[in-house]
């Protein structure tokens, strides 16, 4: 800083000028400062952070733990030698149980007139609700020996309960917890191995992985019974969305995929729960698609990737029979990008676009909560000759735009889908987008954020099967109030005040 002046100026004013200009020098010199630490300290794209090798190696544990427990079940020597081994590789836990008692007791205790000693009448008890993060307790499981002094050789005890993990330490409470925190609160198993230490619990973070995959491994039928119980639906939304899994041997990552089939039957009242079930795949192709839903003969939600198509038009015996209903969604977005890239300048089509888009949603927002019958009711006659103007519109304004732009690209995606995008009109129970799949997939990339891949394919497959159970258990008790109030309506449904003016309705 060698041109900085000998002398600080005096003037206020231009002392603001002048720290505002040394801000902004240092602000460059320390953007500069990193771009040189990276030039010669950066990774290369081969090499792994220390926390990034330990989450590869927590998941090649869950993967050997899942291995165990189907050999476990498969061979009782092998499950005897292992179940003794763990017994002596417990380890000790901490001895305390904290409790707190409160009682609050008069800072006298004599009689102020007699001084006579006072004896308690009665009391007033009060209850706050309070919170203790986390806590973690021993269970002690005594199994006492009982012999007859009469009777030789006689000798009972109760047998020993069973156990998840046999000769392991845990309880199933405490794997519940290590699971819920992991794939519910996205935290890796090392962070959670850091926060038992904390309370003096010295559990290193491949226990904990074991833990972890020997339990999936367990959980298996039950998300198998989960996705019969789906592929039952008459309706299912279905998406993908792409997760970094290892490549093992090439120090790389490579793209798998994790397929989602979502039921969430709320918005018209349906009396089926919601429910969820995730799959791992490590492509994107129709082939996986067909793997996850083979047999299903309802209606698939979903967006308008070439491989559902493709999924319903093969001659092979596992084809779907199902029928493709769009999501109006995925076209919407077409429209806000173009708008937005546009900007500052107007982009009048994909505006009007959105407003005709945006009436269709607000006889949705007036109709959910409603039965299937009253959706269909309200659908025809309101949406449909919304929907009726709008495909004309689409087909007016086509003929005016330059073919290979934006916006005549979306307009024909439109015009393309308009069957599956306008089939939501015939069947009340058939949603306008696959907006609930797109918000189960929100779990998965929070947790793929904080991991930022799976160590290898089989850790990807338990990710799935126990988000799959996490997931649903949650949609079942979120938010479960939301649609009863709507339901204690008056049954006249109110619809938006702009619906009742038909410019848009009536022009093409």
């Amino acid at each position: 800083m060698s041109d900085l002046p000998d002398e600080l100026p005096s003037d206020p004013a231009e002392l603001r000028v002048f720290a505002a200009a040394l801000l902004d020098r240092c602000a460059r010199l320390e953007r500069l400062l990193k771009l040189a630490k990276d030039a010669q300290f950066g990774r290369s794209s081969e090499k792994l952070e220390a926390d990034q090798l330990q989450l590869v190696l927590e998941d090649i544990g869950e993967a050997v733990a899942a291995l165990e427990a189907a050999e476990d079940r498969a061979d009782p020597k092998i499950r005897e030698r292992r179940t003794a081994e763990r017994r002596a590789n417990r380890g000790q836990l901490p001895e305390h149980l904290p409790r707190i008692v409160e009682t609050l007791m008069p800072a006298e205790t004599c009689c102020p007139c007699c001084k006579g000693v006072l004896f308690e009448i009665g009391r007033d008890e009060s209850q706050r609700l309070d919170v203790v993060p986390a806590q973690y307790r021993v269970i002690v499981t005594r199994r006492p020996k009982l012999a007859c002094r009469a009777c030789h050789g006689v000798v009972l005890q109760q047998a020993a309960p069973e156990r998840l993990i046999r000769g392991g330490l845990p309880t199933e409470r405490l794997v519940a917890h290590v699971i819920d925190a992991k794939y519910h609160w996205h935290l890796p198993l090392y962070r959670q191995a850091q926060m038992l230490a904390t309370h003096g619990i010295d559990i290193d973070r491949s226990t904990l992985a074991f833990w972890v995959g020997y339990a999936a491994q367990e959980l298996k039928p039950l998300w198998h019974r989960l996705r019969e119980i789906l592929l039952a639906s008459s309706k299912l939304c279905v998406d993908e969305t792409p997760a970094s899994v290892l490549d093992p041997g090439r120090g790389r990552t490579k793209t798998g995929y994790f397929w989602a089939l979502s039921r969430d039957d709320r918005p018209w009242a349906g009396p089926d729960p919601p429910g969820v079930v995730y799959a791992y795949a490590p492509g994107r192709g129709a082939v996986h698609g067909l793997r996850l839903l083979e047999g299903y003969r309802g209606i698939i939600h979903c967006d308008g990737y070439e491989a559902y198509k493709t999924m319903t038009r093969v001659t092979r015996a596992d084809a779907l029979s199902g029928t493709l209903a769009f999501c109006w969604s995925h076209l919407r977005r077409q429209f806000v990008k173009i708008e937005r890239e546009a900007a500052p300048a107007p982009a009048p089509v994909a505006r009007e676009a959105l407003e005709r888009i945006a009436q269709l949603y607000a006889i949705e927002k007036a109709l959910r909560g409603r039965s299937a019958t009253e959706h269909s009711a309200g659908r025809q006659a309101h949406a449909r000759p919304l929907a009726v103007a709008l495909k004309q519109w689409f087909e007016a304004k086509l003929g005016d735009l330059a073919q290979k732009s934006e916006t005549a690209k979306a307009l024909r995606y439109a015009l393309r889908h308009w069957d599956g995008l306008t089939l939501y009109l015939d069947d009340g129970c058939i949603e306008m987008d696959t907006n609930a799949v797109e918000r189960a997939m929100r779990p998965i990339k929070l947790n793929a954020k904080n991991a930022l891949f799976a160590g290898c394919d089989e850790g990807a497959e338990n990710w799935a099967l126990l988000a799959s159970l996490i997931e649903t258990a949650l949609c079942r008790v979120r938010h479960r109030a939301v649609y009863a109030a709507r339901r204690t309506m008056p049954s006249r449904v109110v619809f938006p005040r702009f619906l009742a003016d038909r410019r848009l309705v009536g022009s093409a």
